[in-house]
């Protein structure tokens, strides 16, 4: 029986081996870099998973809580990291402060100057949170896949912060400003008071609006008074000198009528020879002895 010998060329083989020889390596390569993706939060840092491979639509996938420990998810599945619980927002315009002081106008057109620390919690269950990171986490990436999520070395966070929490801040604090005029704000604790209460109450629907949505809550400001600017306050301290001057030469003048007032009622009763022995006596010019009726006096001239 004959042998049946091949027909492809010998050369043709060995390209057909090497083709396959390739693509067996890419596909070794593409699986090998497809290993299981973890997630392992901390006990302020909450997490969402998408999954989504090479070949997979990205689609959200579940919510991960704090202190979730270790956990493994499918290859090439994604996972964003938030703060959870309380965090601060520094306006003091310190060294290390987050941010400058905000600056108001009131209802006198005086610019003021207002710095203080704001306290909030971001919303961290899952559909609401799921809504915040795709409409506005993933635009400033807000999230950090690591344990830094939501620190001021998150320049991403930071930014999210300025444009969702600081400018609805600046608007309700200017908008508070324009009702009360510059002085009442600096130096009357009972207006202040009263700024403070309308900017708590306005901040929260301003912050909601900027947002889209509730995504941040328990929000308390903690603001110092508004400052004017250092020209003003030099002004006013001059002020405050001159009333008190006139004020301590009103109380110097009465002083002096009262005396006057005095010294008259006594001229018409002493005459005026006998107040003015009267007013050496008292000044100590006069020594004044008393002599027993029908007693001698011997009268010593004071020394020089």
């Amino acid at each position: 029986m004959p042998v049946k010998t091949s027909t492809t060329p010998r050369s043709n083989r060995v390209k057909i081996l090497g083709g396959i020889a390739v693509a067996i390596v890419l596909i070794i390569g593409l699986f090998s870099g497809c290993a299981a993706t973890t997630a392992n939060t901390a006990p302020d840092q909450v997490a969402l998973h998408y999954k989504g491979g090479a070949i997979q639509a990205r689609t959200f996938a579940d919510c991960i809580g704090p202190s979730s420990g270790l956990t493994l998810d499918g290859p090439g599945d994604d996972h964003y990291y938030y703060p959870f619980g309380q965090r601060t927002f520094d306006f003091t315009g310190d060294q290390n402060a987050e941010s400058g002081s905000i600056t108001v106008v009131s209802q006198d057109n005086i610019q003021m100057k207002v710095r203080g620390v704001a306290t909030f919690t971001l919303q961290t269950d899952c559909q609401t949170l799921r809504k915040f990171h795709e409409r506005i986490g993933l635009k400033y990436g807000a999230d950090l896949d690591d344990e830094e999520a939501g620190t001021r070395g998150d320049d991403g966070w930071q930014q999210m912060i300025g444009i969702y929490l600081k400018q609805p801040m600046d608007r309700a604090m200017d908008a508070a400003s324009q009702r009360f005029p510059w002085k009442a704000l600096y130096n009357d604790p009972e207006t202040r008071q009263k700024w403070e209460n309308e900017v708590g109450r306005l901040a929260p629907s301003f912050i909601r609006e900027q947002s889209g949505g509730d995504y941040f809550k328990d929000i308390q400001l903690t603001i110092q008074k508004p400052e004017p600017p250092d020209s003003i306050v030099q002004a006013l301290i001059a002020e405050q000198q001159a009333i008190a001057e006139n004020n301590a030469q009103k109380k110097r003048n009465e002083t002096v009528q009262t005396e006057l007032r005095s010294i008259r009622d006594l001229v018409k009763v002493l005459g005026p020879n006998g107040y003015v022995l009267y007013k050496a006596v008292q000044d100590g010019k006069v020594d004044v002895l008393p002599v027993p009726q029908g007693g001698n006096v011997t009268v010593t001239p004071r020394g020089n």
